[in-house]
Order: C-alpha cells, then structure tokens, then sequence
C-alpha cells in the first residue's frame, strides 16, 4: 500500500487517540527521531485537536547518541544534571501522556564498550527511577514506530532502499490494522475485545504455575502470584480512568509471575536488541528464580552485563502468551525491534514486573508490591521462546492442569 498523507494523518489519529488516548487538558510528551519530523508534526496536531494543553518535544538522534558514547568520558555521561532531575520531578506534576515513536537503527550502538553502556544505564538509573516509580500506572503512553532507512535495510539487506522501507512499511501498516479501506479504530475495538476475552479465560483458570517445553531445549516452570491477574491490549490511567493501548501493534497476554520463583532453562528463538547492540542465538537457564548462567553466540558479553545491572535483574517481571498466527509473526520476517518481535510469539521478560496485575496494585509503594512477590529492577527486558513446537500447561493449586499453549498457539 503506498504510503500517502492521508495514511500518515490516520496512523497519527490511531496513536493519539485509540493509543495514548489523549484526553482534554492533558499534557503531552512525544519522543521522536529528527529524521520523522513531518511525522511529528501530524502527532502534535492530533494531540491538540484532541485537546492537548501542551505537547512537548523530545527528539532523538541515533548519530549523535552514538558519538556521545565514542568520546564523552563515561562520567560525564553517568551524570544526571539538575535540568534533567527537575524534567524527571515536572512528570510527576504534570503526569502527561506519553508518546514514543520508534526508528532507530538496531546497529545503532554496535561495537560500543557493553561495561560503558551499563555502567551509564545504572548510575543515570539511581537518580531517574524513583521518579518513573511514582507515575507508573498514573499516566497513558503509547509505543509505536515509523520506518527508517537503516532500519529497513537491516530487515530487508538484499533490496534496495527504496524497496526495504515499502516492505516495512506495508508491515508496519498490516500490524497497525490499516489497511485505507477498514477502520482502524474499530479493527483495534475488535483486537483488544479479542484478546480480554483470552485474558479472562486465564483468569478464570486461577493457575498457579506455567511449565514450557520445546525441542530446541526450552524446559521451564514458573510460579505464579496467587492474586495476580493477566492483562492484555488496553490499559487504564488510575487518575482519570483512561483507556490506552501501550504498545502498538501487541498482540500479547501477559502477567507478572512470582519473582524468586522459576527454574530450568528458556532458549530464545530471535535475536533480543538491546542499548542499540544485539543478542542472538541465546539461552539463560535459571535456578531458585535467579539466572545463573546464559549462552549466547553474539553478545554474550553483554548479555552477562544486562543480567548483572541491578541485584534482581536475573529474575522475571513478565510472562507473555502470543500465538504463532498473530500479526506479527505472518509477516515473516524478523523486525529486530522488541515493540514487535516480542508480539511475533511467547516471551518473558528480565527485570521490573508490573504492580498493577495486583487488585490493588497501584496503591501500593515499590516495595509493598515487591513484599507482594512484584520484582523490581532498573531494566525490563523482554526476550522472545516461542516456536512452532511450543507447549505450555497450566497447573491449578490442586495439581490439576490443562493445556493452554499446544505447536504454539492456543490449545
């Protein structure tokens, strides 16, 4: 489908209000490349027709991160200076409506010093996350994506440019549900009703444990929050009841397990992307709920760092369910973006778990949540084991189990 204005002008309409759901008299932050400025200027625009008080403007550049990295010394890029504290404080004035637009190349940081990357990640993360703690799950945000050159190009090496950003971005638009004749809105009404019906499903199983197993050597159980419920799709602001969509596309059903509580081994099926370098061919096998060894045949360096940022995370914040016929995965390619590999197929996430699975989840401080079995990290990373062969079970309390996952998709 060719990529006109009108397309582009429904697409920000889509992220604005069925995603964000930008309400009257929010304030708005959008975070953007500089190479999608036009782009920007039709989410802004959308923003204040919604009724946007404010939109603020964060723009990113893939080429001027990297240089920052290659020659600013690493203590000066640790250092969180007073503006940037202040900005962090102003989000928990405000609360505005988050908007991220992803296209950044996954080469981006390649060759960059893993030690440097994590180092600069932690000590920014010390100052930074109270403050992320104190708006989660009291602000709307959305993530979606727009096509670049290089990230094109990484996806499709053997076209030419020109015809690896028409391939990403008919794949781009098949996941977003636009198609220029149907209503995305109503497509996505129609997904995300779709997807709570699987949830309450879930729900009504009262699991208590999930156990994995695939040919390629994925052999794992993990325990679940007795209270905890699974969650897909759309979200709800706790200060306002707004309805969003966090990421656009998902495809996924996902809860936070028991933190502490897992063994065996996952094997991942695609390559994870992570600080703009990339992980392959990798597996973590866990013992008593922690990661105590990984095997990756590119990136295992990094991969070791990422489970060392913090003291928890080597432990699990996320389960997710996503069968091998969602849209992500009929594209048929690998999108080396974890926004959509990880709703290409069943994955688990590294690091912080999300409060808000628990009834009274966002009432409670970091550490309630985490006495409650909520793990708590500066990462949350999500990496990706479904396959075609996957089988996981689900056990009750009583030992009793049923099938929810058979060849990879729903039994």
């Amino acid at each position: 489908m060719k990529v006109t204005k009108e397309i582009l002008h429904s697409y920000a309409r889509l992220i604005v209000g069925s995603g964000a759901n930008v309400q009257p008299g929010q304030a708005v932050l959008l975070n953007i490349s500089v190479d999608q400025a036009e782009f920007a200027a039709m989410l802004t625009e959308e923003c204040y027709r919604a009724g946007a008080k404010r939109v603020d403007l964060e723009w990113q550049c893939d080429e001027v991160s990297r240089l920052h990295f290659e020659y600013a010394a690493q203590e000066t890029l640790c250092e969180v200076r007073e503006w940037e504290e202040a900005k962090a404080r102003q989000m928990t004035v405000d609360y505005p409506c988050c908007i991220i637009v992803e296209s950044e190349d996954p080469d981006a940081m390649a060759g960059i010093s893993p030690d440097k990357l994590s180092a600069v990640e932690q000590s920014r993360a010390k100052v930074l996350k109270p403050y992320d703690d104190a708006i989660d799950g009291m602000h709307q945000w959305c993530i979606a994506a727009i096509p670049s050159e290089k990230w094109a190009k990484k996806c499709f090496p053997g076209d030419t440019t020109e015809r690896a950003m028409e391939k990403l971005w008919d794949a781009v638009l098949k996941t977003m549900r636009i198609d220029g004749v149907n209503d995305p809105v109503a497509a996505w009404k129609a997904h995300t009703d779709c997807i709570s019906e699987k949830a309450a499903w879930l729900n009504a199983q009262g699991f208590c444990q999930l156990r994995y197993h695939s040919a390629n050597g994925t052999d794992f159980h993990v325990e679940l929050i007795p209270d905890a419920h699974w969650e897909g799709a759309a979200d709800v602001n706790s200060r306002n009841g707004a309805s969003y969509i966090p990421n656009m596309p998902t495809e996924e059903i996902f809860t936070t397990p028991l933190a502490g509580s897992c063994g065996g081994t996952l094997v991942a099926t695609r390559p994870l992307s992570w600080n703009g370098q990339l992980i392959e061919n990798f597996s973590i096998t866990f013992e008593d709920g922690r990661a105590v060894s990984c095997k990756a045949e590119k990136g295992q360096a990094l991969l070791e760092k990422m489970l060392r940022m913090d003291e928890c995370a080597n432990m699990l914040g996320e389960v997710a369910l996503v069968p091998k016929e969602s849209a992500v995965n009929s594209c048929g390619f690998l999108f080396y973006s974890t926004l959509f590999d990880e709703n290409a197929c069943c994955h688990v996430a590294l690091g912080a778990g999300y409060k808000e699975v628990l009834p009274d989840g966002n009432e409670l401080t970091v550490a309630q949540a985490k006495e409650r079995g909520i793990n708590d990290s500066m990462i949350h990373v999500d990496f990706m084991v479904g396959s075609d062969d996957l089988a996981i079970d689900g056990v009750r309390p009583d030992g009793s189990s049923a099938p929810i996952f058979r060849s990879g998709t729903w039994a």
